[in-house]
């Protein structure tokens, strides 16, 4: 069989909208999926990410970094949107890159997904951990280090990353949370969906809080200079620094994709998740931008690299603004959650098409006879996830999850181009705008900063990749349901 063998659009369409006892449960309305994705995309990115990236990348100007990382989001967002009216099925990108480029790059795709959704999940618990520790010692129980903290640690020596240790033992409450989420999505799409707009809700509230109080107490001479000098290394500050910190904030977007992973659980999946998609990343955007003018505006960049940077700017304005810092921490305890939670949601529906395709084994596609959820790679999922977030700190995780995400946008904007040109008669429901003009542009943004990630991150995702390639040789390909109908034929 061709490594770049296609599945067929029809066929999979056909598939998308059979229900059996094998097929996921369809409960997701438009607002379920808007939800779903502010679910994700808020989260790391306010309470975590953005004060690590102005502090070590751009200074004041991690907002033209959050500007730089919104535009290539919005570029790969319609090209998703386009394929998920489209391809309304549980494999998201996976299946948009079989069903377009072929099964080698499928399978790329697929093991690269780990990256986002997997490692994804890890990054905002371990970030969720740091919050939680927090409010535990302004409540007077003080938790040990060694377990609430990471056993490794991300070591910068003359521009080379290395992990040392730590002395710690476990991040007891990262895997917790994890875990907990875990049983949460095995029990049922509908009731995690439930959960998820409650804690939007309240996550949106309080981002508001500190958005309307925290301008009141914004010092000016925080701003400047607005874009630090360059220290004469790639990346940090200067020009070259918004970039790295467009895509190190870029993990803080991640969540509309995560939403095409539940397509086969959309009611009306070619008219809603357009919506769902696009919309969360609109609603989003502009939150994110007004959040890191307040965090900077507040508190000196430096002193944000911190695992809870929003405590930190809040407790500038002195006892004025007491009352907030509360409110933030039950936000991040309360509202990170929603994040892991939609991240392992992912994940499995990934596994769930892969093993459907015959690249990965068989229990990978379970779906629990009462449930209708894929329990057995939710569950692989949630134990691997915990204990990675168990282990590793956030920074390598963050750059991690961000590579993998960028490099299946690219891949998706390249589809786009590819099936306008092969079957440019195809339906679609939604179409990406001004093509080839916008899968260009997303894959020149993404890609450029996918450049600009330290060389460390591109020397793990390179291992990573050829972990993967070893097991497609080795296992998918002979195993592929498309490889062995084509032989039959």
């Amino acid at each position: 069989m061709s490594l770049f063998a296609r599945k067929s659009i029809d066929e999979l369409r056909a598939d998308a909208f059979t229900e059996d006892e094998h097929s996921l449960k369809r409960a997701l309305t438009a607002t379920n999926l808007v939800m779903l994705g502010i679910g994700a995309i808020i989260g790391a990115g306010i309470f975590v990410l953005t004060g690590t990236a102005a502090a070590q990348y751009a200074g004041p100007a991690i907002v033209l970094s959050f500007v730089v990382a919104g535009l290539g989001c919005l570029f790969a967002g319609l090209c998703y949107a386009e394929f998920a009216a489209m391809i309304p099925v549980a494999g998201s990108a996976y299946t948009y890159g079989y069903a377009t480029l072929g099964e080698f790059v499928a399978w790329i795709i697929g093991w690269d997904l780990i990256l986002e959704y997997l490692f994804g999940a890890s990054t905002v618990a371990v970030g969720w951990s740091g919050y939680f520790t927090a409010f535990m010692d302004e409540l007077g129980l003080h938790l040990p280090t060694a377990l609430t903290s990471s056993p490794f640690a991300m070591q910068v020596v003359d521009g080379s990353q290395s992990l040392v240790r730590t002395g710690a033992i476990l991040n007891l409450p990262a895997m917790a949370l994890i875990l907990l989420m875990t049983c949460l999505l095995v029990v049922g799409i509908s009731e995690s969906a439930r959960f998820n707009n409650i804690i939007v809700y309240v996550k949106v509230a309080i981002v508001l809080l500190v958005i309307i109080f925290g301008f009141q107490y914004v010092d000016s001479a925080n701003w400047k200079p607005f874009i630090p000098p360059n220290t004469g290394e790639f990346g940090h500050y200067g020009l070259s620094g918004i970039v790295r910190g467009a895509a190190v904030v870029f993990f803080a977007y991640i969540g509309f994709d995560a939403v095409s992973t539940a397509a086969q659980e959309a009611k009306n999946p070619q008219k809603d998740m357009p919506i769902g998609m696009l919309g969360s990343l609109a609603i989003c955007t502009v939150l994110y931008i007004l959040m890191a003018l307040v965090m900077t505006g507040m508190a000196h960049y430096s002193e944000l690299n911190v695992p809870h940077p929003v405590f930190v700017a809040i407790s500038k304005a002195g006892p004025a603004l007491t009352w907030l810092t509360y409110f933030i921490n039950i936000g991040a305890i309360a509202g990170l959650p929603s994040v892991v939670l939609v991240m392992l949601m992912g994940q499995p529906r990934i596994f769930y098409s892969m093993a459907r395709d015959g690249l990965l084994p068989a229990m990978f596609g379970k779906v629990h006879p009462r449930f209708r959820t894929p329990y057995v790679p939710t569950i692989i999922t949630g134990v691997v996830a915990a204990v990675v977030a168990g282990l590793f700190p956030i920074g390598i995780l963050g750059e991690l999850v961000s590579i993998g995400t960028l490099l299946a946008f690219v891949i998706v904007c390249g589809g786009i181009i590819y099936l306008r040109y092969a079957e440019p008669n195809r339906e679609r429901p939604f179409k990406t705008p001004l093509v080839p003009l916008v899968p260009i542009l997303g894959i020149l943004i993404c890609g450029y900063m996918m450049y600009s990630l330290p060389k460390d991150t591109w020397v793990r995702l390179a291992v990573w990749m050829a972990i993967g390639l070893v097991i497609y040789f080795a296992y998918s390909r002979s195993h592929s349901v498309l490889g062995r109908s084509q032989n039959q034929s």
